[in-house]
């Protein structure tokens, strides 16, 4: 049988490969992108958000998620939950519905699509005769009743969506009983609302765009009453005992009707314009809440006066004599109100405003004084500033996560103590096996400490860097601060804020060591901060080191952004992690590799001028070293300039394409056939397009130029402790990757703890690598003698790692963009090499160590080196013999922000932004897998149930 076995092919790897590997997509963390519509039910106690690109997503108590995705990828228009049925409708700008349930299988819940539907006019009709504006789910759990653009309104059968000719509600029925000189037929056109009577399911309520009410009884199919009003309909809502109910307006008008018994033409009660006298906004939505003490809750969204506040997205909440208007930096798609379900209770009794705006979910709590925001457990708006980089640490100790828990916790104290409110389901997943952090950093100059443990990502901890600095901005400013008189009260709430003060505040690189509990954070201006976790707020002075990394360079001269200006004296800094020194970059450039080591108290730093090492123990600069080539001007133009740049290659490829056609044709001499030449030049023009390709399925590694731009970038920084000089002593030692296919090594002479403060660290250059093939080098490892990757610094000292073997000899990795190529050290001489782009024609883009245990026994664990390339393929490539074992498809290739934030963690995960706003998680491992599980239960359904799905408590119909 070895004769039919592949070269290489081995049985039990291939079980064990098995065993070790497998790729899953497991949850989306963050704030869905583009949301489009919002439903509610209180009988499951679950939220529904739809979003544009046809998404739709249950959440309900924390850990309890579910996701499904229309095949048409439209938007999400209005989600209806079916009253007392785990079963939700979905209407997309298609015109068409879905009828989605939750079934359990497999002792979990999942949501799948049941059935779909479009609304089909009769032959010749206009599409505006079945276009879909309103959507009533009755409480029969029998029907849907539809109403449309041409103010028909259309039964359907649930859940086979089988029209009810029969009982098709028509304007012409509606104006027969009209008085003669209202009855218009355009005033029934377009049906804006459908609300069901609350204590009489026999009866609902009509909307007309007009202004045109009808209470049409279901019974006798006939109008019961009309309701007149003057000014365009935006929206109904019932009051809880059905006496009366509430319109809003077009001209930031509502209006309460009375529903007398009789059939007398009935008269407003009262017309309020809340923000008048002055032309105000629509009031799109409103709900009316009582309340015990018999002062009703009037909450609404718009209305503000056009002139002075037409660009502000708010929700008005009035109760007695208390008045705010909710102010969201980012549009509101909808919001419902959460109160008491039970149909026997005789007051609403509201406790939480539930807002979806465009950038971020809010919670309002209106039972405790002042209405505070609600903590929310998940659906965090990770872009509330925009993510510059991420960085993943696993498996926290304990005494650090309750550090940072604790830091956080003083942040929070303006939040409300109330429970989450939106509670449905179970969590049946197990708990994570270990504490998680993810870090983003921003463009404000901030650092997010999040949960990431388990399905929800939850933010534990905000780090602010810019009180070092001197911004226009102070950060004593309140936004929530309101003067005594000012109207409307406007009160900012929300985290969503896409403004930077200044973009050089922007964080490009972090590393946190957990055992220590130190930081390092840099910026887009060169900046580098050393931080200390402190449990409480400090006073202190930040001391200053500038490090000139074109040292002895002439003729150099910066043309990017300056440096940003620092504060004199002490600053006043909360409990965390607050900064006691800063390293500035000369020039300030983005900082492109950091690194850090607690043990030695050293920090790394690299830009794309050169890098230098930083003793912050001493908070004395150890040396410098400059990589800019002698050609490369455009590394001194900065960030804004690279538009030229890559205006001026183009350019340059296209003279170089044209010199070869001339020179081509001047060796072919003028004699050839006309023919012959033309055919030459096709087939020239087809090689030079070949050649231009972003992405070849095939191609030699060939060696670049030492005049390509950007070649002193410094791409990578790794410390070792390894053999570098012979091989009977090791010493600590940096490395540094460039992206001209550089690796520089240097020797550090680290004092013993006893001298450490009296004599300084010294460095001498070791080694100087050159790749012929002179690609990015992107990551740098050592292997000890058994080729196990390095311990994390204190890692031994913690007890959780075993001591490196410092008998056998050590190898260095090298994994540049085009190759992986193992030396021996301390000789450094070639022992192995795997030419990953001449094979795939790919790059490596990420690159890190991975641990991977066995499904089958907790006794074997492997490491192997997590490769992402830059057609968002995922490697898993062996060590130390470089073999590669599998390869998954995990990011589009065309999605090249997605594979620039891609990080993975220790143990075979992984996150990558698919929106601004959202981290996809995916596990290549078969044992840590972290993906939501969860059940939902059917609630006992109360008798008179229809009460259970008032109209106020749905997803109001809003316009197409």
């Amino acid at each position: 049988m070895r004769r039919f076995l592949r070269p290489g092919h081995d049985p039990v790897r291939e079980r064990l490969k098995r065993d070790l590997f497998q790729f899953n997509k497991t949850v989306e963390h963050g704030f869905p992108h583009q949301p489009s519509a919002l439903g509610y039910s209180p009988f499951l106690r679950l939220m529904a958000i739809g979003t544009r690109s046809g998404a739709i997503k249950l959440y309900g108590a924390p850990g309890v998620e579910f996701m499904g995705l229309h095949e048409e990828n439209n938007t999400v228009m209005q989600i209806h939950f079916i009253p007392d049925q785990c079963q939700l409708v979905t209407l997309l700008d298609d015109n068409s519905l879905h009828l989605w349930s939750l079934k359990q299988q497999g002792g979990a819940s999942e949501l799948r699509e049941e059935h779909r539907f479009t609304l089909k006019g009769p032959p010749g009709s206009p599409p505006s005769a079945t276009q879909v504006t309103a959507v009533l789910p009755h409480s029969s759990r029998e029907v849907l009743y539809l109403g449309t653009e041409s103010g028909s309104i259309f039964v359907v059968e649930l859940p086979s969506f089988r029209v009810l000719e029969d009982r098709t509600i028509t304007p012409e029925a509606v104006l027969q009983r009209m008085p003669e000189d209202n009855c218009n037929r355009r005033s029934c056109e377009l049906v804006e609302a459908l609300r069901e009577h609350p204590k009489n399911p026999d009866q609902i309520l009509i909307g007309y765009s007009r202004g045109l009410i009808v209470l049409w009884d279901l019974q006798n199919n006939k109008a019961t009453h009309h309701f007149l009003g003057s000014q365009q309909l935006e929206n109904l809502y019932w009051q809880r005992d059905g006496s009366k109910f509430i319109s809003c307006h077009y001209d930031g008008s509502y209006t309460q009707w009375p529903v007398s018994s009789d059939n007398r033409q009935p008269e407003p009660l009262e017309n309020t314009v809340p923000y008048g006298p002055f032309p105000c906004k629509a009031i799109s939505k409103i709900y009316w809440q009582t309340t015990k003490n018999g002062l009703p809750y009037i909450i609404f969204q718009g209305g503000m006066p056009r002139a002075s506040y037409g660009d502000r997205h708010s929700i008005s909440v009035i109760h007695g004599s208390q008045q705010t208007a909710f102010d969201f930096t980012s549009r509101v798609i909808d919001f419902f109100i959460i109160f008491t379900s039970d149909p026997a209770a005789e007051f609403d009794d509201p406790s939480a405003l539930v807002v979806l705006a465009e950038e971020e979910l809010v919670v309002i709590d209106l039972k405790s004084a002042g209405w505070p925001a609600v903590h929310p457990p998940y659906l965090a708006s990770l872009h509330c500033s925009a993510i510059t980089c991420s960085h993943h640490v696993s498996n926290i100790p304990l005494k650090l996560w309750e550090r940072i828990i604790s830091a956080g916790s003083k942040q929070n104290v303006h939040y409300s103590s109330m429970p989450w409110p939106i509670d449905g389901g179970t969590n049946i997943a197990p708990d994570p096996p270990q504490r998680d952090l993810l870090l983003t950093g921003h463009e404000d100059g901030t650092v997010r400490f999040w949960d990431a443990s388990g399905v929800c990502l939850h933010l534990l901890y905000k780090l602010s860097t810019v009180r070092v600095f001197l911004t226009d901005a102070d950060p004593n400013d309140n936004m929530n601060t309101l003067g005594e008189d000012e109207w409307p009260p406007l009160r900012k709430v929300g985290t969503f804020d896409p403004y930077s003060d200044d973009p050089r505040l922007g964080i490009q690189k972090i590393y946190l060591c957990k055992y220590s509990g130190y930081l390092a954070v840099a910026g887009t201006a060169g900046q580098v901060l050393v931080m200390e976790l402190n449990d409480e707020d400090a006073e202190h002075v930040v001391d200053h080191a500038e490090a000139d990394l074109l040292q002895d360079q002439e003729g150099y001269r910066w043309k990017g952004h300056e440096k940003l200006k620092t504060r004199d004296g002490p600053v006043q800094f909360e409990a965390g992690f607050q900064p006691f020194v800063l390293v500035q970059c000369q020039p300030p450039a983005v900082v492109t590799s950091l690194a850090l080591h607690s043990e030695w108290k050293l920090v790394a730093f690299g830009t794309s001028h050169g890098f230098g090492l930083f003793d912050h123990q001493q908070k004395q600069l150890v040396f410098v070293k400059c990589t800019l080539h002698p050609s490369d001007q455009l590394a001194l133009e900065g960030p804004l300039s690279r538009v030229k740049s890559l205006k001026k290659s183009l350019r340059q490829s296209f003279r170089r394409i044209r010199r070869s056609r001339v020179s081509s044709r001047k060796r072919r001499g003028g004699g050839g056939n006309a023919s012959e030449v033309q055919e030459a030049n096709a087939k020239f023009d087809q090689d030079a397009l070949q050649e231009m390709e972003l992405a070849p399925v095939q191609r030699k590694i060939e060696a670049r130029s030492a005049e390509d731009s950007f070649t002193g970038f410094v791409r990578t920084l790794y410390f070792a402790d390894t053999f570098l000089r012979d091989s009977s002593r090791h010493c600590p030692s940096l490395w540094a990757g460039t992206n001209g296919g550089t690796v520089y090594a240097f020797c550090l002479r680290v004092p013993p703890a006893e001298r450490r403060m009296d004599e300084p660290v010294r460095a001498e250059q070791a080694k100087e690598i050159q790749l012929m093939h002179r690609a990015p080098v992107v990551g740098i490892l050592v292997l000890d003698g058994r080729s196990t990757p390095l311990p994390e610094p204190l890692e031994v000292a913690h007890d959780l790692s075993k001591s490196p073997d410092m008998q056998g000899s050590h190898q260095l990795l090298v994994v540049s963009e085009e190759q992986f190529k193992v030396f021996t050290l301390p000789k450094v001489s070639s022992k192995l090499k795997l030419k990953l782009t001449a094979l795939e024609g790919c790059r490596v883009r990420k690159v890190t160590v991975a641990n991977f245990g066995s499904c089958k026994t907790d006794d074997y664990s492997e490491n192997d080196l997590a490769v992402l390339t830059n057609l968002g393929d995922i490697q898993i490539i062996s060590l130390p013999f470089l073999k590669l074992q599998i390869r998954y498809p995990c990011i589009r290739k065309e999605d090249v922000s997605g594979i620039a934030s891609c990080v993975f963690t220790k143990y075979g995960q992984g996150f990558y932004l698919i929106s601004p706003s959202e981290f996809e998680r995916f596990s290549l491992s078969t044992k840590w897998l972290v993906e939501p599980r969860c059940i939902v239960d059917m609630p006992e359904v109360t008798s008179n149930n229809h009460v259970h799905n008032r109209p106020g408590t749905e997803n109001a119909a809003r316009k197409s």
